[in-house]
């Protein structure tokens, strides 16, 4: 489905209803990032990052619910960027700051049902966007990639970037009995880049 349309997300949702008859856990992960600085002569960037991160996870939260049984769970993958800021990246900091609140807010709203709703705040993570933003912020500074990525990690207590199966490994957790009495929340899992 594109989380971006609403119509596709509701016959998405309808198609797995149909065939498990409930959703037990959603993960919204759909997202992307880009340099979006406040001075862009476009707005195209900036509004797609927003549709996509929010209002894409909003759109398949709403349609998902009423289909979560009660004790079930709602994940956001948000970012330590959602804690602080990263000038050029507003959309993107915005977006994730955004998954927070929506995330504080649902938890309360599904607490009757026993539906934990919890948001993680990943730092730099060894993916395929992670090493794109890290392409084009050397390119910006006039380095090369490796010497900003061993920049990035001077700046990280443990030195590391996350690996996408440790995050993996977190929402296995949340999702699982043992999450059952986790609810909103915003849990960093960065190597020590952040402390809130």
């Amino acid at each position: 489905m594109d989380v971006r349309d609403q119509k596709s997300v509701d016959a998405g949702v309808r198609r797995i209803v149909e065939r498990f008859g409930k959703i037990d856990i959603v993960v919204n992960n759909a997202g992307i990032s880009g340099v979006t600085p406040v001075d862009a002569p476009d707005t195209k960037d900036w509004l797609d990052i927003i549709q996509t991160n929010v209002v894409g996870s909003y759109y398949v939260t709403c349609a998902a619910t009423p289909h979560i049984p009660n004790g079930g769970r709602v994940i956001m993958i948000s970012s330590v960027l959602g804690k602080f800021g990263v000038p050029g990246y507003t959309a993107y900091c915005t977006a994730k700051t955004g998954l927070i609140g929506f995330t504080r807010a649902l938890a309360l709203e599904l607490a009757p049902r026993k539906i934990t709703v919890n948001a993680l705040c990943p730092g730099w993570t060894d993916t395929e966007m992670a090493r794109s933003g890290m392409h084009d912020i050397a390119k910006d500074l006039g380095i090369s990639v490796e010497e900003f990525r061993r920049q990035a990690m001077a700046r990280v207590p443990l030195g590391e970037m996350v690996e996408p199966e440790e995050v993996a490994d977190l929402v296995a957790f949340l999702a699982a009995e043992t999450g059952s009495k986790i609810t909103g929340q915003a849990i960093s899992i960065c190597a020590g880049s952040t402390q809130a």
